[in-house]
């Protein structure tokens, strides 16, 4: 078997994946996108493996690795996603810059009026008493 064929469509796979994740803005096209470049380095993996006769077939073990890694990270990848998709609406990577930001409120903060014209207040925004840093 010649290397070269592996190799190459392994290279084709690893760079639709690289676009995948830096042209979309679904979340869930993103994690599909490093399932892809996953793939690259497991065929990668394989066929060096069949290429160098291993004894030991360290590329196949290696894979198997790589398989249960990413199991993992899909699962607990689609988990965070949709608790994102229930509280937020969307999906957009753009729009999800940071979770603990509120669309209402410039500074990040809470969208509520409680603390309007400069005054402060002693409540944390969850009803609890914030302590004196003094």
């Amino acid at each position: 078997m010649h290397l070269a064929y592996p190799a190459v469509l392994a290279a084709l796979l690893f760079c639709v994946g690289v676009y995948g994740v830096l042209a979309r803005r679904n979340a869930i096209l993103v994690l599909m996108s490093v399932e892809l470049m996953l793939n690259a380095v497991n065929l990668n993996l394989v066929a060096f493996d069949v290429w160098l006769r291993d004894t030991l077939h360290a590329g196949q073990a290696l894979t198997l690795f790589t398989i249960a890694v990413a199991a993992a990270e899909i699962g607990i990848g689609l988990a965070i996603v949709l608790m994102v998709h229930r509280n937020r609406g969307t999906a957009d990577v753009d729009r999800l810059r940071d979770t603990a930001e509120r669309p209402g409120s410039p500074d990040g903060g809470p969208a509520d009026d409680a603390g309007a014209a400069g005054t402060p207040t002693d409540e944390t925004p969850h009803g609890e008493k914030a302590e004196a840093t003094a």
